[in-house]
């Protein structure tokens, strides 16, 4: 007899499995990260497809089997439809999917990155914003801080000397920013090392304080966007490599 596990998920992904069924990544309250099969939903009249569809937040209901977890039963609980209806709003919704199934283990249950995906659907659905992509940064440094890998923003990170504004560099091999004097002495020795801005850094502190009222009324003006975006990539880069290993 099969036991049915039930809680909360949000699907973040879906792949087509034969004719009529589907492979759901589905990140869930209580179990972590799951792939959850779901058998014959792309017919008609099969009663889970109001429930499942991707970036659903909804009510769901697993058996495990012996070789995969098999969908029972899913009740929508929200559908944040206002994803939907905006292209810019549905890109971050994929790219904060593919961050997440890119570093975060399966059935590995963390009740802070569940708070922390559920709160960033929500302000994506329900916040006007001049760019949404701040939000999926906001996912992103914060996902890594509670993955352990928050970087050092305020001292360097090899000499422990507090930073000033002068040319700083980001060095993920140490955890965070790096001073000019430091960055001197190893450069010819290492080559993983980026200049970032002093705009940037006051970004990536606000993102990790959280400071939504702040974040909200945030004007960022294209040059620092630009590297955000390059500092962001640089340090997912690296991470995904010494965690493919």
């Amino acid at each position: 007899m099969f036991i049915h596990y039930r809680t909360q998920g949000i699907i973040l992904k879906k792949v087509d499995r034969g004719e009529a069924d589907q492979l759901f990544t589905i990140y869930t309250k209580d179990f972590g990260k799951l792939e959850i099969l779901g058998k014959a939903i792309r017919k008609i009249k099969s009663k889970l497809r109001g429930g499942a569809e991707i970036f659903y937040l909804s009510e769901i209901e697993f058996i495990q089997g012996k070789t995969h977890k098999t969908l029972t039963d899913a009740i929508l609980i929200n559908n944040f439809k206002n994803l939907r209806k905006d292209l810019k709003r549905l890109a971050i919704s994929y790219k904060i999917s593919e961050v997440l199934d890119d570093l975060v283990r399966e059935q590995e249950p963390d009740e802070k990155i569940w708070q922390l995906l559920l709160e960033t659907f929500i302000k994506l659905n329900n916040l006007q914003l001049t760019t949404y992509n701040l939000i999926y940064y906001y996912f992103f440094w914060n996902l890594l801080s509670i993955l352990g890998y928050q970087p050092e923003l305020y001292n360097c990170s090899l000499c422990q000397k507090i930073l000033f504004p002068e040319k700083l560099y980001f060095f993920p091999k140490e955890g965070g920013i790096i001073c000019n004097n430091c960055y001197q002495k190893i450069k010819s020795e290492e080559k993983e090392i980026k200049e970032i801005e002093i705009n940037t850094i006051k970004i990536l502190r606000i993102l990790l304080k959280r400071d939504w009222p702040i974040l909200k009324k945030l004007k960022i003006d294209p040059k620092t966007q630009k590297s955000l975006k390059e500092i962001s990539n640089f340090y997912f880069s690296y991470l995904h490599s010494i965690l493919m290993i």
